[in-house]
């Protein structure tokens, strides 16, 4: 719970401080957004290589040194003296997130029996929306009254102290397939697919993104193909083939994270540009909604111990799709009451969906994979951050090409987040239907 509030903390706190970044290094909006980008994209293609290492050598282990990888590049993008460097030390650091997010909902699963398995697991999605309550207040007070750098130079302090807790309070090791091995290239399929479509994506609609998204989408056929075919896959399709409750709860959450992670993102420069507010006060805006999601996963993840987590999760679907209908309305003069309540409905949605589909796919399979499990929900999660990121970034390239956000063209910024926000509440809607198709959740049995 540590570590994964203080791994949140640190992307939202980051989202803040873009518009002052971007200022010292002369960044325009879309290479800025390349700061968040980074890490996700990094995230995105380790997590699933370093779940199954998890469940190989031991997710103990995978999650001291993911620690460590974090800890060490955050200090460095603390130093960074350029543009290049940040954004290189921040993938690196999502490499570190990687470790650390494939392994920790995977510990906490097999320490748990299933009749509390939704409590803790929402106790453990509520300390990330806690973390990201907590950095747009303290990220906009440090960006402000020490600078950006700062931002980074706490998480190093944070992270050193969970590695000193790792080291001297988790004794435990958990290994539930040492027998079998890592499939070395599988991953590195995986993880130039991840890249290319990725990478693909945050360059369209140029040509060069078309180029580079039929490449991973080329690669990711041929992914599927090879793992098909091998003993020990880094991720078993068949997961998805025959366990329906497994591959629509991902499917949901990779909806869910497309239409909502670049919420804040938008929301931040919406409020710095248009609004002109400073960092801390843009902040203490934007707490509203992971409070509000914090609250909500706690309450949601008990309530998934008793009821079915789908109608749970598709009902929390439905409510992110009304705040981001309120979120369309945005304009230069809109009050502050009606963006804090639209951010309220969307914290109600969030929080009501993830916990109990989080508990949905941790409990849809047998102990042994809970490695690849906890690797593919977060992955989903990831490209969908990724994903959302990607469309507001095209999004914004389309309407104002590579000049910086500014008082002149304002009004294009507005136009282009009215775009992004109708198109991510009609991915939600789509989400609404792809939550129903999952059936009635089962836990398996080898899972107890």
């Amino acid at each position: 719970m540590i570590t994964l509030f203080f791994n949140a903390f640190m992307g939202a706190a980051v989202n803040i401080a873009i518009p002052i970044i971007a200022k010292d290094f002369s960044m325009s909006a879309v290479e800025s957004s390349w700061v968040a980008m980074a890490f996700l994209l990094s995230s995105a293609m380790f997590l699933l290589p370093f779940g199954k290492m998890g469940d190989i050598y031991g997710r103990r282990k995978v999650f001291l040194i993911g620690n460590i990888v974090f800890a060490s590049s955050s200090l460095l993008c603390a130093f960074s003296m350029n543009s290049l460097a940040l954004i290189i030390f921040r993938f690196t650091q999502g490499i570190g997130g990687a470790m650390i997010m494939s392994t920790g909902m995977a510990i906490v699963t097999a320490v748990f029996p299933p009749k509390d398995r939704g409590r803790m697991l929402g106790l453990v999605v509520s300390s990330v929306y806690l973390g990201l309550t907590a950095a747009p207040v303290i990220g906009g007070v440090l960006t402000q009254s020490m600078g950006w750098h700062s931002i980074f130079s706490v998480s190093v302090i944070a992270s050193s102290l969970v590695i000193l807790g790792i080291v001297f309070k988790v004794k435990m090791e958990w290994i539930d397939s040492k027998h079998e091995t890592l499939d070395y290239s599988g991953s590195i399929i995986y993880m130039i697919t991840i890249f290319l479509i990725m990478y693909g994506f945050s360059k369209l609609p140029d040509n060069l993104g078309i180029f580079m998204s039929f490449l991973g989408i080329v690669g990711f056929i041929l992914f599927i193909w090879y793992e098909r075919k091998v003993e020990f896959p880094v991720l078993n399709i068949q997961l998805f083939r025959n366990n329906r409750i497994f591959a629509f709860s991902n499917l949901a959450a990779l909806i869910n994270y497309s239409a909502t992670f670049a919420i804040t993102f938008i929301l931040s420069l919406y409020l710095q540009y248009a609004k002109n507010l400073q960092p801390r006060d843009a902040g203490l805006l934007l707490i509203t909604q992971p409070a509000i999601m914090a609250i909500t996963a706690t309450i949601a993840g008990r309530l998934s111990d008793k009821f079915d987590s789908r109608i749970l999760s598709s009902i929390g679907m439905g409510i992110i799709v009304i705040g981001l209908i309120l979120l369309y309305n945005l304009d230069s003069e809109t009050s502050n009451v009606f963006i804090i309540t639209s951010l309220v409905v969307v914290g109600l949605g969030f929080g009501t969906f993830s916990s109990p589909n989080t508990n949905s796919v941790m409990s849809s399979v047998e102990k042994r994979q809970l490695g690849i499990a906890s690797a593919t929900i977060s992955t989903m999660r990831l490209l969908g951050q990724i994903s959302s990121m990607a469309i507001a970034t095209m999004v914004i390239h389309v309407y104002l090409g590579e000049a910086k956000i500014s008082n002149t063209n304002v009004d294009l910024f507005l136009k282009s987040s009215k775009t992004i926000f109708l198109i991510f509440a009609v991915l939600c809607f789509i989400g609404v239907f792809a939550s129903l198709a999952r059936g009635n959740n089962k836990v398996v049995a080898a899972n107890v």
